[in-house]
């Protein structure tokens, strides 16, 4: 319990200051959101009249105390530009963001996997050093360069995918997101084979494994029953990070492949200097983030005693 107790502190003072640096952050960024509303063409007296009506004409203090305000009593705010309350678009775009998230994870947990028991087997070998390059090479390619030449390649030469839009129904959800999904899994499957292929390398070479060998049992069992579910724990560490970060950084492939998730959301926002969304939007990632990771340092506990210290 204590442990729990001491995690959600560490978690409110994370949100607090997330919450302080990024208003400050958003409002110091140059431009006029009632500038960029109102058009080019428009008189200074409307220009102004837009500036009351969201409380950009108060001071840069008394505008933050009014958004701690409305966080406490749930409101994070309505957009300048869709007129819109931010929750209402946060659950209108989420769901192309959630659906890639989760489909980027089937496509590279499982060869992930694979790829990491087969390195680990033999460090050294030709398998684990073939793996290792692959590997390298995986994860220096830019996310946004795959992408395009992927979107490139395999949607406008080849025409075998759709290069954006996000579909009706779940099949064309598949079809739509599969470029988009395997750009990014191309950099999540290195980056898994290494937590992963390093976990099972040190705990093979472990006590109890050494005692499990001396009791008699077989190297299958070893592997399965011992090592792995040991070196399951530094790569959940991980795959919680990961997972926060792709729901929070789909900005670079939404953007490339025109997904309407929230990373198309928040590019939109930043051009159009809507505060309330680009600040209701960095708070869901940050909250995303921050419990995801509490969630994985709870199973942690709960996994390895040792990590309750």
């Amino acid at each position: 319990m204590q442990v729990v107790l001491r995690r959600i502190l560490q978690l409110i003072f994370v949100l607090v200051g997330i919450c302080v640096v990024t208003f400050l952050l958003v409002h110091l960024v140059p431009g006029d959101p009632a500038r960029v509303i109102a058009g080019d063409r428009a008189n200074p007296e409307t220009i102004e009249a837009i500036r009351k009506s969201f409380g950009l004409d108060q001071p840069l203090w008394q505008q933050f105390v009014t958004y701690a305000g409305n966080l406490l009593s749930g409101d994070i705010g309505q957009s300048m530009r869709y007129k819109r309350p931010v929750t209402a678009l946060i659950g209108q775009y989420i769901w192309p963001t959630l659906f890639l998230t989760g489909y980027v994870i089937c496509l590279a947990v499982p060869p992930a996997l694979a790829l990491a028991i087969a390195s680990a087997r033999k460090p050294g070998g030709l398998a684990d050093q073939i793996i290792r390059i692959v590997g390298i090479a995986g994860m220096a390619i830019p996310v946004f360069w795959l992408g395009i030449m992927m979107s490139r390649f395999f949607g406008v030469a080849l025409g075998w995918f759709p290069v954006s839009g996000y579909g009706k129904t779940f099949f064309e959800h598949l079809h739509h997101l599969f470029l988009p999904a395997l750009s990014t899994a191309i950099w999540m499957v290195p980056v898994l084979i290494q937590s992963l292929r390093a976990a099972l390398i040190e705990k093979a070479g472990a006590d109890f494994v050494t005692a499990a060998r001396a009791q008699g049992a077989g190297e299958r069992e070893i592997f399965w029953r011992t090592i792995l579910p040991n070196a399951v724990l530094p790569t959940l560490n991980l795959f919680g990070v990961i997972i926060a970060f792709l729901i929070g950084g789909t900005i670079i492939v939404e953007t490339v492949y025109a997904v309407p998730g929230l990373g198309s959301l928040m590019i939109n926002a930043l051009l159009a200097r809507d505060y309330h969304v680009v600040q209701g939007l960095t708070l869901m990632f940050a909250v995303t983030t921050v419990g995801v990771t509490f969630v994985v340092d709870l199973l942690s506990a709960l996994i390895d005693p040792r990590a309750r210290l």
